[in-house]
């Protein structure tokens, strides 16, 4: 109830916890939350801060990772990885998309992969996606990082994609070098990828790690490249990178890693390449200034004063 303090206009409102909210609201009702320190109203369907007090959260971004070629060729890059901190307004609605990672190409004839698609949180952060990696004598496509250049056993090779400054790294081209013709790693967010040589494939660019959960995790590996007919095939990057074929397919990044796929090997014919594992969205918000309004069924931990939100599909969050 508000009543006139000291004869003045002055008024006490209504106040009340997060957990001591009245139990049957009606429309319009409102008063001060003391565990979110702000005023709030009932609009009918939900509690709703009628107060502009920002407060920071911890956000991380990363994108889809781009899919490896097929036969002796390059490594997808990983997807952009992007963390910092960002102030949210109490009421304002934040968009969250969660990129695919592209497509391994085919088996049985040379071709790229595709990219992967961009991971974002509308109006603060885009996560680029990664670059694909190269057929037989392609380029790697650029991309959060660069996808791996593919090789050739006559002609030419593939150069490495080039990373997004501040997000990922650049794919290593392929070579010409026999017997094997290896085929560039994928570039991943914290180094660049391995070049090729007669003998093996490059190596992934290894991601990074993050502790935003409350535990180390290491995202946004790039992919391994290639090779013709044996020798040894690249290695994917820590942080999801999948690992490149030798006489078989790349293997796939791993899901919710924005790690780059493998570059596919060559026997008889050309191995298909491994596809880029999907990216992920995670926020870190102070407990006390939880609203617990979201879309897209994120999974919801704490750690320490904090509640975590992650992201595996896209959705919104209401701050």
């Amino acid at each position: 109830m508000s009543v006139i303090i000291n004869g003045t206009n002055g008024i006490s409102p209504a106040t009340w916890t997060t957990a001591g909210r009245p139990s049957s609201p009606v429309a319009g009702q409102q008063g001060y939350n003391t565990t979110l320190n702000q005023f709030e109203i009932y609009s009918g369907i939900a509690w709703v801060a009628i107060t502009s007090q920002a407060y920071t959260a911890t956000y991380l971004v990363v994108a889809g990772g781009g899919g490896g070629g097929s036969g002796f060729s390059g490594g997808g890059g990983s997807g952009g990885f992007i963390t910092n901190s960002v102030n949210l307004t109490p009421s304002t609605v934040y968009t969250i998309t969660v990129g695919a990672g592209g497509a391994g190409a085919a088996a049985n004839s040379p071709a790229s992969g595709t990219s992967g698609a961009n991971s974002i949180i509308t109006s603060i952060a885009t996560a680029t996606g990664g670059g694909y990696g190269g057929g037989p004598s392609t380029n790697g496509n650029n991309g959060g990082s660069g996808g791996g250049g593919g090789s050739n056993s006559v002609g030419s090779f593939g150069v490495g994609g080039s990373g997004t400054s501040g997000q990922g790294f650049a794919g290593g081209n392929g070579c010409l070098t026999a017997p094997n013709y290896g085929a560039g790693g994928g570039g991943g967010s914290s180094a660049v990828g391995v070049v090729g040589t007669g003998t093996t494939g490059g190596n992934g660019g290894s991601g990074t790690a993050s502790s935003i959960t409350g535990s180390s995790v290491t995202y946004a590996g790039g992919g391994g490249g290639g090779l013709f007919s044996g020798g040894t095939a690249g290695t994917g990057g820590a942080g999801g990178g999948g690992a490149g074929g030798a006489t078989t397919a790349g293997t796939a990044g791993t899901a919710n890693t924005g790690g780059g796929g493998g570059g596919g090997g060559y026997s008889t014919n050309y191995a298909g390449g491994g596809a880029g594992g999907s990216g992920v969205v995670i926020l870190s918000i102070p407990t006390a200034n939880y609203t617990g309004t979201t879309t897209g069924s994120p999974t919801v931990t704490t750690s320490g004063s904090n509640t975590i939100l992650t992201f595996t599909s896209s959705g919104t969050y209401t701050a």
